[in-house]
């Protein structure tokens, strides 16, 4: 068929450089250029190939006919074959080319057809995001797919109220099963059940079951249908699937004994084979698939890539959810099994005419026994058949070949048999009791066939497509003409291909049909005299048939398709499709229950007969009324008509693109033969011949504003376009106006794009030319510029060097005068400092002789001195001791006098006694706790004691010291008498020293040799410690960089820790929204269960903005009574589904939360183990130190009984401040304190000495601390080879560890040093107090008389023991109830306090109140009168509550939470969670837990009510209850007493904290709430911002004129649609500034906020970029300008609102980078390498989809090449990301509440008079 252009004929010329077509009988069609014009009249057109070959193309002189002409490249790879400038065969096989190998896209609008082509593998479209993608958008909108279409059908059935049907056909192995399944996931997806439980699963589970019983592998499919199926899928009043019936046509019956080579039977079999093995599949004993001859013919038992063991598991699933029983299913699987072996059934042949079995055959012996027949019968009549006359019968044996033609019969007979049982079981399954109110109707049959040999099964099916494809041509001729009637242009008939003559051919009255039947009909009828009867009926009176010339059994009929030649051969024995009878008898006596139910229809037939017994020919009436196969099929398919012609049609024509199914690869020849069959060139030329290209006036205007001056454009659009085309188009025929349209002729647009073309190349040459005249002009100025700079910087080159000159000049002369200078002085300074050395030695002579004289003589006196001092005092201790002895005694007896009286007075005295009751035990205690005292006193004296007398022995033996020196004295006395011989001695001495003087300066000699070479080796030691220090900086760096690797190892641990714990926190958001969501459907059930059967309320009706809505909300429906009890009962069945669920979910929360925990307590495990890991090697440090704290604290307590001792020596003989045994006493306590010093010192030293021996036992053995560090040692390179010994390494290496463990040490004692001295001062300020204490009652009781001073003696050490007694009891002999009893009563007791107070504070107020007027009353004139005035009450002192009355809470919540939002908008921000607050306090208060419980559940359920049920769609109330639901929560927080939440508390909010109720586990409810509500507020933004999105963002163009959308053919976009709203940017902007400035108002935290916006970005980034992928006009260089443009805006509207930093920008990132990727060059690897580092935020999926989408606008844009995308492929190909191709748009980040402090105080709030809460009363 060749289409050439209307508008080029041979009347026009063509000029050079002209691209056309050219036929080939390879490729179909060749492109070729002409190098030569054109002419009318040439023979013949001088073309070039693109392979550079020149040839002549001959015009065939009769026609004239020249190539068609080839499109624009713009518009090659158009969405729409309508959308060519050129319509005609080749031009639609190269865009479909183009698409499906370049492009790697298989959908593609042919105007109402959707042309799907086979890509052989897996790819990702088809996943539930993709179907949220289409959902709800126009066919237009996005690129060509299934789901558009289902979408379509779906729209136009809510719309129109029509049924709808999606005819999908091809050949075998073009895909139309997998499309018709996924049209039909689409419709289970998007509509949803809304009364029965899992339609839409059961729906869907039918495909499995057909696809194992129904299809099987062919030579050009793996899963070919064998049959055609028609599906209806049943919808109600709100479009929701109720349920769905099947009908089937033409089953292959003969694939079940007969497969062709490399075909497979039904894979039902092959599954049964693979699950042999199974326990439940040993009784039907089966084995491998090669066992049997059903089974093995085709030699290809296998699919690669299909594990049949696994497809039965699924076969068997699909059979339990549509309600076939696993007993049922056995039994389906016995009778495939008993197919299976009677396959196997050997025939003998006994004669030419007879055959038999023989009797042990273990196959027949099996299918006997799996069926339930006996094996006589069943060997016998497989063998035999009866025939009848009219007056006998007879029994006749058939030969081999009958017999075995009898056996296959009946497998086939009862294959099919079973087939159709088991599609009206699905069809039960999936009837609905709800009446149907619509339905979708999809189509999977088979398409146009031709094969070699064409039988029955042939004619059949092409029979079938030539009904279809008459359908198909009036209803698109019918569409072409209506629609140019709704455009009101002028338009003739258009003429289009008829195919009702072949049709009448076949089915008319005495066609191919009905003389095949009467063929069937006559006792000898025959395949050759049918053959016969044809060609004499229509062989010269039909042009459609025809005779071949070299068979006479065979006839052609021409298709509209092609001419198609059938075999003769077997149509009749398939046409009446007859088996024995007498099997069937023997089958029917089985007791075999399914198969009594599989033939139990063939005894309705018998049964009707016995009526019409009395009839004459009983077994002809049998057979007459036994239809044909022939009329089966025309009757159902006259039926399937009606039902098509019923409903608005959808048609996808499935292409199979090679033979050799290899993905992604097209053979050009086979895909026109199919495009021809399918009726897709049928749809092109009926497009061609009328006006095929139609541009709205905004599109045209948008498009082609560059052909336009300014001048030219109006106000009026349509005005304006017309004036254009009347001046750029002469001929008014190409085009036509309508009321919203310009229709043009084909190959207008590839016109106008030329023009535009040439006038944007003349635009760029003009600006090309004035940007190289700017570059040119810059480069010169430049240059002059550098000429001048050159000169400038060599002129100030030699002027710098002549000053350099005289500059070096007056160096020379300065440095000679000051070297002079120098040597003179030089000079100077050594003569002087000579004479200062002199001066220097002789005065120092002087001064030591001096000195030694001074000395000795201080030496002598200070001897002097302490000798005589300690004989004075040694005097003076003695009789000290005496006085003090004698003192004790005396008060010792005076005080045992004493206290025997008081003990007597005491036990006479019974009304002490009476007061003191019960404290007997308490003063024993005491008693003995002073006795205890009065030991360590004893003690205390004896250790005094002990020291004296180690003093007095000290005293004595510097005594003997003394006398030893007056010894010493008197013998140097004697011994002076013997200067002279000393004298003598010295004269020898000084001779010996100069000898030795002599021997010195020798020795200084050798050493100064020595140090000289000392030097020599100092030096190169400091040498060596150099390379040393070099060496010790080398690791440290490198220690330093192992410490940098651990801690980023610890940071990525704790980011993977932190991730771990969002995704936790993500994961339990989801499921409390999943939780919300089904509870939500939990409630709107049982309002269902109770919705009255009278009233009637229809539910909600699917509108053109709503018709594909992912979320199934349940609406109530009634019709009758018998439907409300089914749906009764289907709901509770759903009712406790979904409880089951609920309780799962909870289950999970809890499961999550326990998990949660167990990471927090691992992670806390884990930082103790390190703690403890660094405390373990200083246990024994600190076990020394707790010794030395006890030493500290015995000294203490020495020093604390010194001071006792003090006081009670002082209180015994009263001595004044300035009394001898007064200052003795002190004396003694300094000298006592002198010796806590000494001991301290001590203390120290042992200190130090123990940190020596822990760095000796910590270089043996090596602590903990030392663990990194020889970790990063080991893992550091060997440097062990320094030296031979390796000794040096050894010493630094011990050096290093010493210090590193020195230096922990260091800051460990230093961090306790701290302690203890902070210790030590409390420890010193409170015995200051208790110093300051006790001389304050010594001051006191010595003023007192000796007896009141005793007694007050007593008191005060008894109160001051029973407090001690107390403390010590508080901290280790109370239990834990008696503490937290005295607790409560302290703060029962400070309640009593602060309200006795506040009470006081009243009166005060009262008083004073009371006294202000009394003076006023004084002081006012009495006789005058006075205006009034008026006095006011002062404000009370409220403590911050609201009191009410118990069951006044549905008062409360219906005041603040059912009212509207609106009256609170002027209002506090906050003030309903501040008035619940204050009510939940007072119930606190007044300690009523039920009050509490019931105030916050109702509070819930109220909030709950009016987010989901009421308002739950508007944006400003969702808003506002979060944010009073949050600060609901922080007031709990804040007034919980918790010391995170308090400290920023004032005193006065630290007074209103809940005080009996630990409402910890309600904060938690309150959060969840929260994050109910938040997510509330995200889907409200998401339905306000989701119509604008793409508009905004994709759709709308800032730049009118230069970035025009391409030509877009019959499916036009939203966008192009007159009387919508036109969303721009600015829109979104607005939508954004509304959400935040309500936000603001209601005062929602400023950090939710952020989150807020960052999930607004997140929504605006995915649905634009999921567009963006999805939409292939979209992916261009000037579509990425506006993008950017428009994300430009959103950033800086965040700019604007203070959000630069919120991380709202981070979610851009994608989008951003995807328009980046449009517009960077893309050729060369290093393009392609900078490219994949720019795409960090994009997957490799998106990045390969968008390049592959990438569509050039103009023609100066350049496609991407294959090469360039397999590039970006293998460099992207280790990246580990998602495999998803689209974002998910519905994603809700998790969110977070932090804790944000009020600074109101809960008294000073007003509750407004609107409010109507006047039975609140403020506390």
């Amino acid at each position: 068929m060749l289409l050439t252009c209307p508008c080029i004929n041979q009347c026009s010329a063509v000029p050079q450089y002209a691209r056309v077509w050219l036929p080939d009988a390879v490729e179909a069609w060749k492109p070729a250029e002409l190098t030569k014009d054109y002419t009318p009249g040439d023979r013949a057109l001088c073309l070039q190939l693109e392979d550079g070959t020149n040839l002549e193309h001959k015009i065939d002189p009769q026609t004239n006919s020249l190539p068609p002409l080839r499109n624009p490249d713009i518009l090659v790879g158009e969405n729409d074959l309508t959308a060519l400038s050129y319509l005609h065969e080749p031009a639609v096989l190269h865009n479909l080319k183009v698409r499906f190998v370049e492009s790697k896209i298989i959908y593609t609008y042919c105007g109402i057809v959707l042309v799907a082509i086979n890509p052989y593998e897996s790819i990702p479209i088809y996943d539930h995001d993709i179907i949220n993608a289409y959902s709800g958008q126009n066919m237009g909108d996005m690129d060509p797919h299934i789901f558009a279409v289902a979408e379509e059908a779906y729209k136009q059935m809510a719309r129109d109220q029509r049924n709808q049907s999606i005819i999908v056909s091809g050949e075998s192995g073009a895909g139309k099963t997998v499309s018709a399944k996924y049209a039909m996931r689409y419709f289970a997806t998007v509509s949803g059940s809304s009364s029965e439980a899992n339609v839409e699963e059961r729906v869907l589970a039918s495909s499995p079951i057909m696809e194992a019983i129904g299809n099987a592998k062919t030579t050009r499919n793996d899963n070919s249908s064998r049959f055609g199926k028609y599906i209806e899928i049943g919808f109600d009043k709100n479009y929701h699937i109720i349920g769905a019936n099947m009908r089937t046509y033409l089953l292959e019956k003969s694939r079940v004994v007969f497969q062709a080579t490399e075909e497979r039977n039904y894979h039902i079999f092959y599954q049964l084979c693979a699950s042999s093995h199974l326990p439940e599949f040993k009784p039907l004993q089966l084995g491998n698939a090669d066992d049997f001859h059903c089974t093995n013919q085709g030699g290809s038992p296998v699919i690669e890539g299909v594990d049949d063991a696994k497809e039965m598991c699924s076969t068997r699933k699909a059979f339990s959810l549509l309600g076939i029983n696993e007993t049922y299913q056995m039994d389906l699987f016995q009778i495939l099994a008993a197919l299976l072996h009677l396959g196997n059934v050997e025939v003998e042949e006994r004669s030419a005419d007879s055959s038999t079995i023989l009797p042990d055959n273990s196959h027949l012996t099996v299918f006997c026994e799996l069926m339930g027949v006996a094996y006589q019968d069943m060997s016998h009549w497989l063998c035999h058949r009866k025939l009848k006359t009219a007056t006998e019968t007879y029994v006749k044996p058939l030969s081999k070949v009958h017999a075995v033609n009898a056996r296959d019969a009946l497998a086939k007979h009862i294959y099919a048999k079973l087939f159709s049982w088991i599609v009206d079981h699905i069809n039960e399954a999936l009837r609905s009791a709800v009446k149907q109110h619509s339905f979708i109707g999809v189509l999977d049959i088979y398409g146009f066939e031709t094969f070699h040999i064409n039988s029955f099964e042939q004619f059949c099916i092409n029979y079938a497509n030539e009904k279809l494809q008459q359908q198909f041509n009036m209803h698109v001729f019918k569409l072409e003409q209506e629609e140019y009637m709704k455009e009101e242009i002028p338009w003739t008939l258009i003429d289009f291909y008829d195919n009702h003559p072949c049709i009448n051919l076949i089915e008319a009255k005495m066609g191919v049909l009905d003389l095949l039947d009467e063929e069937c009909k006559m006792p000898k009828g025959s395949d050759d005299t049918w053959a016969q009867k044809l060609y004499n009926t229509f062989l010269k009176k039909s042009d459609l048939f025809d005779k071949p010339r070299m068979s006479n059994k065979a006839f052609i009929i021409l298709h509209f398709a092609d001419k198609v030649e059938y075999q003769c051969e077997g149509f009749l024995e398939k046409n009446k499709d007859t088996v024995n009878e007498e099997q069937i008898i023997v089958l029917k006596l089985s007791k075999f229950d399914l198969l009594l139910e599989l033939f139990s229809d063939e005894e309705k037939p018998a049964g009707s007969l016995t009526s019409r017994s009395k009839m004459t020919r009983p077994v002809q009436a049998q057979r007459d009324h036994k239809k044909t196969v022939g009329t089966q099929f025309r009757n159902s398919l006259h039926l399937l008509m009606e039902t098509l012609n019923g409903t608005t049609p959808h048609y996808v024509r499935c292409i199979k693109p090679n033979d050799l199914k290899s993905p992604f690869m097209m053979d050009p020849m086979r895909a026109v033969q199919q495009l021809r069959a399918c009726g897709v060139l049928e749809t092109i030329r009926i497009s061609a011949a009328g006006f095929p290209s139609r541009w709205t006036y905004q599109e045209f205007f948008n498009r082609y504003r560059v052909l336009m001056k300014l001048k030219d454009i109006l106000s009026d659009r349509k005005q304006t376009c017309r004036n254009v085309l009347e001046k750029w188009v002469q001929d008014q025929d190409k085009y036509q106006f309508g009321k919203s349209k310009i229709f043009f002729r084909a190959g207008q647009v590839a016109y106008l794009e030329k023009l535009r073309s040439d006038k944007l190349k003349k635009a760029c040459v003009r600006i090309q030319k004035t940007i190289r005249c700017w570059l040119t002009r810059k480069r010169y100025l430049r240059m002059r510029q550098a000429a001048i700079t050159i000169q400038k910087n060599t002129r100030g080159y030699q002027a710098r060097c002549l000053v350099a000159f005289l500059r070096r000049t007056r160096a020379a002369v300065i440095i000679q005068k000051n070297q002079r200078m120098l040597v003179a002085r030089r000079r100077y300074q050594q003569q002087r400092s000579a004479s200062i050395t002199m001066q220097r030695l002789l005065r120092a002579y002087q001064a030591r002789q001096t000195y030694r004289k001074l000395l000795y003589e201080h030496k002598v006196l200070t001897i002097q001195k302490w000798v005589r001092g300690w004989l004075a005092r040694r005097r003076c201790r003695r009789s000290l001791r005496a006085v003090v002895y004698l003192q004790s005694c005396v008060r010792r007896m005076a005080a045992r006098r004493e206290l025997r009286k008081l003990r007597v007075e005491a036990r006479s005295v019974e009304h002490f006694k009476k007061l003191n009751v019960g404290m007997e035990n308490k003063i024993m205690q005491l008693q003995r706790k002073v006795d205890e005292q009065h030991k360590e006193n004893r003690e205390l004296s004896e250790r005094l004691r002990t020291v004296e007398r180690s003093r007095a022995a000290e005293s004595e033996r510097l005594g003997g010291e003394v006398e030893r020196l007056r010894v010493a004295e008197e013998e140097s006395r004697v011994k002076a008498d013997g200067v002279p011989s000393l004298l003598e001695q010295l004269s020898f001495l000084r001779q010996e020293l100069e000898t030795t003087r002599e021997e010195k300066e020798a020795i200084q000699e050798e050493a100064r040799t020595y140090r000289v070479d000392t030097e020599k080796v100092v030096s190169e030691l400091n040498e060596n410690n150099r390379s040393l220090i070099t060496e010790k900086e080398d690791m440290n760096q490198l220690i330093q960089e192992q410490r940098q690797q651990i801690s980023k190892a610890q940071t990525k641990v704790g980011m993977q820790l932190e991730s771990d714990i969002r995704e936790e926190r993500d994961h339990y958001q989801s499921l409390l929204s999943e939780y919300t969501r089904l509870k939500e459907r939990h409630a709107d059930l049982k309002e269902e269960m109770t919705i009255s059967v009278i009233t009637d309320k229809p539910g909600r009706r699917r509108t053109d903005s709503n018709y594909s809505s992912n979320e199934s909300e349940g609406t109530p429906s009634s019709e009758s009574a018998e439907g409300r009890h089914s749906l009764d009962a289907v709901d509770m069945s759903v009712l406790l589904k979904l409880q089951r669920r609920v309780t799962e979910l909870e289950q999970d929360k809890q499961t999550l939360q326990r998990h949660l925990d167990k990471r927090e307590e691992a992670q806390q495990d884990q930082v103790k183990n390190a703690e403890k890991q660094r405390t373990a090697g200083r246990a024994e440090l600190d076990l020394e130190a707790l010794k030395r704290q006890e030493l500290e604290s015995e000294n203490k307590r020495l020093k604390t009984n010194l001071a006792e001792l003090r006081q009670s020596l002082t209180s015994t003989s009263s001595p004044g401040p300035g009394s001898a045994p007064y200052n003795v006493l002190l004396e003694q306590l300094n000298s006592s304190n002198e010796e806590l010093e000494v001991r301290k010192e001590e203390v120290l030293l042992l200190r130090s000495h123990m940190v020596r021996q822990e760095v000796l036992k910590h270089n043996k053995v090596g602590g903990t601390e030392s663990l990194i560090l020889t970790s990063v040692i080991l893992s550091t390179p060997d440097y062990h080879k320094l030296n031979e010994d390796g000794e040096l390494w050894l010493a630094y290496d011990g050096l290093k560890e010493t210090n590193s463990l020195l230096v922990s040490q260091l800051q460990v004692q230093d961090r306790r040093h701290e302690e203890e001295v902070d210790e030590l001062r409390e420890e010193v300020l409170r015995v200051r107090e208790e110093n300051r204490q006790q001389q304050q009652f010594l001051s006191q009781s010595l003023l007192l008389p000796q007896e009141a001073r005793i007694e007050a003696s007593l008191h005060h050490e008894i109160t001051r023991l029973t407090s001690d007694n107390l403390v010590g009891t508080s901290q280790g002999c109370y239990s834990t109830s008696i503490l937290q009893d005295l607790m409560e009563q302290q703060e029962k007791q400070d309640k009593m306090i602060r309200k006795l107070k506040k009470q006081l504070k009243v009166y005060v107020k009262r008083v004073e109140e009371y006294e202000a007027g009394g003076q006023m009353e004084r002081v006012a004139p009495g006789p005058e009168p006075r205006s009034p005035v008026g006095i006011t009450r002062k404000e009370r002192d409220f403590q911050g509550m609201l009191e009410y009355r118990r069951g006044d809470e549905s008062k409360l919540l219906k005041s603040l939470v059912l009212k509207p939002r609106g009256v609170a908008v002027n209002f506090l921000p906050g003030l309903p969670a501040y008035i619940l607050f204050m009510c939940l306090r007072h119930a606190d208060y007044s300690n009523d837990d039920q009050r509490v419980s019931v105030l916050l559940n109702s509070t819930i359920n109220s909030i709950k009510g009016v987010i989901k049920v009421k308002r739950g769609d508007d944006f400003e109330t969702v808003s506002f209850w979060l944010a009073n639901t949050c600060r609901f929560l922080h007031c709990l927080k804040q007034y919980s007493g918790e010391e995170a939440f308090v400290k920023n508390n004032t005193p006065r909010q630290n007074e209103h904290c809940l005080c009996n109720f630990d409402l910890s586990e309600y904060r938690q409810v309150f959060s969840d709430l929260a994050i109910q509500n938040y997510q509330q507020l995200v889907r409200c933004m998401e339905e306000a911002l989701q119509p604008m999105i793409v508009p905004g963002m994709l759709e709308h163009e800032n730049f009118q004129g230069v970035l025009g959308s391409k030509p877009t053919g019959l499916r036009k976009r939203t966008s192009s649609c007159p009387g919508e709203a036109v969303y721009t940017v600015d829109s979104i902007l607005q939508q954004l500034s509304l959400f935040h400035a309500t936000l603001i108002q209601h005062d929602v935290d400023p950090e939710l906020i952020k989150q807020g916006v960052i999930q607004q970005f997140y929504i605006i980034c995915s649905v634009t970029l999921n567009n963006l992928l999805l939409r292939k006009d979209m992916c261009s260089w000037s579509k990425g300008l506006q993008i950017r443009y428009n994300v430009w805006q959103l950033e800086e509207w965040l700019e604007e609102k203070g959000l630069p930093d919120c991380g709202a920008k981070e979610m851009l990132e994608p989008l951003i980078q995807a328009a980046q990727l449009l517009q960077v060059k893309k050729k060369t690897e290093e393009d392609a390498q900078a490219l994949c580092t720019m795409c960090s935020a994009l997957t490799t999926l998106q990045i390969v989809k968008v390049l592959t989408l990438y569509t050039p606008v103009i023609e100066f844009e350049e496609r991407v090449s294959i090469s360039f995308i397999r590039t970006i492929q293998a460099l992207l190909k280790g990246r580990v990301e998602s495999p998803l191709l689209l974002m998910d748009a519905k994603k809700i980040f998790s969110v977070t509440f932090p804790f944000t402090h009020s600074p109101l105080a809960l008294e000073t709030i007003q509750i407004p008079s609107s409010l109507n809460l006047g039975f609140l009363t403020r506390v």
